[in-house]
């Protein structure tokens, strides 16, 4: 039975009308909750979304040329390549181009760096992309093909020839606008996103100083679509290393668990894996997995490689195990919490067995902060405007890393940027033709609006 609430009846006799005042104190209070409505395009902004309409067959051509030439991060020579046709189109814009060699110990072919002249307006800006992909020249995942309508595909199409070539006709747009001038903007595109130079240090040294140089910095790798909404990227979480080894009494399996001879190796690594599952496993954005266990009484590994051998017999204890893993997490102190838990795992041993873990720095987090909210609200506004949907915030599970997450502790920052894909790093990796030329719309419009504010408070 439903339980119902009667209100006493309506009597005129006893109706009295709120004052005027009362009124507009309850008008005024309901407008205060409601959110903003979004900017309009001015007319200037008009302008840039009719320059991108004309252009952007270009900007496809463009696209299609750049993912025709293989630049998988160890081909050297065709991360240059790539920046090559890169560089004249930038240097046309009037920004001052530079090619950033790095060390031959670090193996890595380098970076394509372009900055405005002179510029005294608004926020710093640092653009972000990359040249490299993780199709090597081996692949057979080559080129650049139209599939069905309005969709191709091709190595690298996705992350992040598109977002490269986002980044050239969002400023292009500008500068036939006259709204370019007087600018800072920074164009960082690295060579070696997919598989970073070693030691970071070094290798991030000039996006790191660019990012301190920087107010805000937005990342051009895809956007995020399904059929909820068009999302927002304010956070990513990082992405490093770790690694296990093992060490058992090696002897005839007879005596295993005895006093003199002990667990093995494998019982020992096993254990401590079940203790990350049951121990560190839990707190929200923090995953870590292990990729490779090789275990016996001989193990070859090369981490380089990621393969390796064992060998080993069902009547011997086993004496080694390797593993390697891969930890990610939404803030750097999340990944030192889960760093202690894990050692915490590994100090206490089985009957004669001995371990130990080492951890490798890789991509740090990018955090969610109220100034990344800020600029999705503007990304968002701008979609509105540009009748779409507003952009909610990605769940930052939904990512991985990215090297906008190195200038993270130092700007306020915004990631996929790009156009829409799917199939990143596989051979289905495609991209949605037609969402290129509203990746640069917005892109455009909302650099623009962060020179227009002003210089960062």
């Amino acid at each position: 039975m439903s339980s119902r609430v009667f209100s006493p009846p309506f009597v005129a006799s006893r109706f009295v009308p709120l004052p005027l005042v009362a009124l507009l104190g309850v008008t005024l209070l309901l407008a205060a909750a409601a959110p903003a409505p979004a900017q309009e395009l001015t007319r200037q902004e008009y302008a840039l979304v009719d320059w991108v309409d004309r252009n952007v067959d270009g900007a496809i051509a463009l696209l299609e040329e750049t993912v025709n030439i293989n630049s998988g991060t160890m081909n050297h020579a065709g991360v240059r390549e790539v920046a090559e046709v890169m560089r004249p189109k930038l240097e046309a814009l009037g920004l001052e181009v530079e090619w950033i060699e790095l060390p031959p110990e670090v193996d890595r072919a380098g970076h394509l760096f372009a900055r405005t002249i002179d510029g005294t307006r608004g926020r710093k800006l640092l653009l972000i992309g990359h040249l490299d992909t993780v199709f090597e020249e081996d692949d057979p995942f080559q080129e650049f093909r139209r599939i069905g309508e309005g969709w191709a595909t091709g190595p690298g199409i996705a992350d992040m020839k598109s977002g490269n070539v986002i980044i050239l006709y969002a400023l292009e747009a500008l500068h036939e606008a006259g709204l370019l001038e007087g600018a800072q903007i920074t164009v960082a595109y690295t060579g070696d996103e997919e598989s970073p130079g070693d030691p970071l240090s070094i290798s991030r040294r000039d996006l790191v100083d660019a990012g301190e140089w920087a107010d805000v910095a937005l990342g051009f790798e895809g956007g995020v679509r399904d059929d909820e909404a068009e999302w927002a990227t304010i956070a990513r979480r990082s992405s490093s290393g770790w690694r296990l080894e093992v060490e058992g009494r090696q002897a005839h399996s007879s005596g295993v668990f005895s006093e003199g001879t002990g667990a093995g190796a494998i019982f020992e690594a096993s254990r401590i894996l079940n203790g990350f599952y049951d121990e560190v496993k839990g707190p929200e954005n923090l995953t870590f997995n292990a990729g490779v266990i090789l275990g016996g009484t001989e193990v070859d590994y090369d981490p380089q490689a990621n393969r390796g051998t064992a060998f080993g017999k069902t009547n011997v204890v086993p004496s080694r195990v390797v593993v390697d893993g891969g930890i990610r997490t939404l803030t750097n102190e999340q990944l030192a919490d889960a760093r202690r838990a894990m050692e915490g795992v590994v100090s206490r041993h089985l009957p004669r067995t001995s371990a130990r873990i080492t951890f490798s720095d890789g991509y740090p987090a990018m955090p969610p902060t109220d100034g990344n909210r800020a600029l999705q609200e503007m990304l968002s506004d701008i979609n509105v405007a540009l009748g779409r949907e507003p952009m909610p915030a990605l769940d930052p599970a939904r990512r991985g890393a990215a090297d906008i997450a190195f200038v993270a502790p130092y700007v306020d920052g915004l990631a996929g940027v790009g156009a829409y894909g799917r199939g990143g790093h596989s051979p289905d990796e495609a991209l949605g033709l037609n969402t290129m030329s509203l990746a640069i719309k917005r892109a455009a419009i909302l650099i623009h609006r962060l020179v227009e504010a002003g210089p960062a408070s």
